[in-house]
């Protein structure tokens, strides 16, 4: 790989793409909440890096209870407490719960 190709690598994955995520539950008063997150990277994979939606604290990633299979979840923790799932929908979006 050339020179080149690596410096124009390196500026396209060490951009931070931000991403905002909608609430998609049933609380009304939730409704216009939004999750924010960024793209890292992680070891050679990219990874969201997801603020918890009511303290903005930065959250992990957890493990799914395995009742929701058929659902692509991934589900995720702040120190505090909360938690929130990042649910694909079928129109290729991505919102919150």
């Amino acid at each position: 790989m050339t020179a080149i190709m690596k410096t124009i690598r390196n500026k396209l994955t060490s951009r931070s793409m931000n991403f905002a995520f909608p609430y998609i539950g049933d609380s009304p008063d939730l409704e216009e909440t939004i999750a924010y997150a960024r793209l890292k990277r992680v070891g050679g994979k990219m990874a969201k890096d997801v603020a918890c939606p009511s303290c903005e604290s930065p959250m992990e990633l957890t493990s799914l209870s395995g009742k929701r299979r058929g659902l692509r979840e991934e589900r995720l923790r702040c120190p505090t407490g909360h938690r929130v799932s990042l649910i694909s929908e079928t129109g290729g979006g991505i919102g919150w719960k």
